[in-house]
C-alpha cells in the first residue's frame, strides 16, 4: 500500500537521521574523537520480518558507519529468543522482548542485557465476553506458539492478576492471521498482539483492547524491549559494544522526532508493507522515554512474574546477577541527555 505522504528513501533518511543525531543529541563532537576506536568494524545485528517496533535497530545503519563499524550486516531471524543466536555467534547484538530471553537466560544461555531502548509494543484484544483481566479465567487465548514473545508476556500479565496461565486459561496455537479470524468469529477470547496486529484489528474493528502496554500500568512503566548481546562479544569489544548501543539509542529518539520518515524507511526497508500500519506504530511507541526507566526493573518485574508461575527457575536476584550489564547504557543516559 502506498501512502500519500512525502516519500523518502531509506538512504536519505539514514543520512539525515546521522547529520542530526550528530547535531542535536547531547554528544559533544571532541569527546566523540577522543573516545577509542572500536575493536571490531564487523557487526551483525537480527531482523525479522513483520517486527517492526525494532524500528530503530533498523534505520541505524548510518550512525553505525559514523562509530566506525564499516561492515553492517542484517541477519534473518526466523523467530524465538534473540539469545539462541547472540549464543551461537550467529549475530552480535539485537533488540528483543524481555520474556523470552529472560526464560533462555535461565537456562543457560550465555547472553547479557544491555540497554532498555522502549515501552509500549503491545497490546491485549479481547471480545465482549472479556471486560477485564480476572475475566480470562476459563476462557481461550490465542498465541503463535508456547516459546514465543506473545505467551510469556500474556502468562506475565495473567499472573500479575492472581491467574495461573496453564490452568485457568486454555491456549489456543495458531499464526497471527489466523488468531484475528478466531477473535473476529468469537472463538476465542482474547490474543495479545505486536505490530502490525494490533493497528490490523483497529482497522477492522475486531474486539477492543483490554491492555495497551503504551499507556496502562504496570506494563507501560517497564521496557518491553531491551538490548541484548552474549557476554563473550561485550568481553572481547567494550568499546565497540557501547558505540553500538550509542547508535541505536540515537535512533530511537530519531524514530520519536521524525515518525513520518522512520514509517516510510520501514516499508522501503520492506518489514512492512502498510504505511498507515507503520505510521501508527511509530506514533504510538514512546521511543524518546528509554531515559526514564530502570532495565534492571524491567528484569526484576517480569522475571519475578516468571518465576511465580514456573517458567523460570532463578530468581530475579539471580537472573540480574548472571545476565545484565548496565554500565553502557547508564554511561550513554548521561552522555545523550535530550
Amino acid at each position: 500500500m502506498r501512502d500519500h505522504g512525502t516519500a523518502c528513501s531509506r538512504r536519505e533518511f539514514v543520512g539525515g537521521l546521522t547529520l542530526m543525531a550528530s547535531a542535536g543529541l547531547g554528544m559533544r563532537p571532541e569527546r566523540a574523537a577522543a573516545e577509542l576506536p572500536p575493536e571490531t568494524t564487523k557487526l551483525r545485528l537480527l531482523k525479522e520480518k513483520g517486527r517492526t517496533c525494532w524500528a530503530p535497530q533498523y534505520v541505524a545503519e548510518d550512525l553505525l558507519r559514523a562509530e566506525g563499524f564499516t561492515d553492517v550486516t542484517y541477519v534473518d531471524f526466523p523467530g524465538g529468543a534473540v539469545s539462541e543466536f547472540l549464543a551461537a555467534a550467529k549475530a552480535d547484538l539485537s533488540l528483543h522482548f524481555v520474556g523470552p530471553n529472560i526464560v533462555r537466560l535461565d537456562q543457560g544461555d550465555p547472553v547479557v542485557f544491555l540497554a532498555g531502548v522502549h515501552t509500549g509494543c503491545f497490546e491485549v484484544v479481547a471480545t465482549e465476553r472479556v471486560r477485564r483481566l480476572t475475566d480470562l479465567k476459563g476462557k481461550i487465548a490465542g498465541v503463535p506458539d508456547l516459546r514465543g514473545a506473545e505467551y510469556t508476556f500474556f502468562a506475565s500479565i495473567a499472573a500479575h492478576v492472581g491467574l495461573t496461565p496453564g490452568k485457568d486459561i486454555t491456549w489456543a496455537v495458531n499464526p497471527p492471521e489466523e488468531s484475528i479470524r478466531l477473535l473476529s468469529e468469537g472463538k476465542i477470547d482474547a490474543l495479545l498482539g505486536f505490530p502490525p496486529t494490533p493497528q490490523e484489528l483497529r482497522a477492522k474493528k475486531i474486539g477492543h483492547v483490554l491492555v495497551n502496554s503504551a499507556v496502562d500500568r504496570p506494563w507501560s512503566q517497564y521496557f518491553c524491549c531491551l538490548a541484548l548481546s552474549s557476554q563473550e562479544f561485550v568481553r572481547k569489544h567494550p568499546v565497540a559494544t557501547k558505540r553500538a548501543l550509542r547508535a541505536i539509542l540515537k535512533a530511537a529518539d530519531m524514530c520519536a522526532q521524525e515518525p513520518e520518515r522512520t514509517a516510510r524507511a520501514l516499508v522501503d526497508g520492506k518489514y512492512t508493507p502498510r504505511y498507515d500500519f507503520a505510521l501508527q506504530l511509530v506514533k504510538e511507541i514512546p521511543y524518546n522515554r528509554w531515559r526514564e526507566y530502570d532495565p534492571e526493573d524491567t528484569i526484576r518485574f517480569y522475571a519475578l512474574r516468571l518465576h511465580e508461575i514456573g517458567m523460570i527457575k532463578s530468581s530475579p536476584r539471580q537472573i540480574i546477577a548472571r545476565g545484565t550489564n548496565w554500565r553502557f547504557f547508564n554511561d550513554l543516559k548521561r552522555e545523550l541527555k535530550g
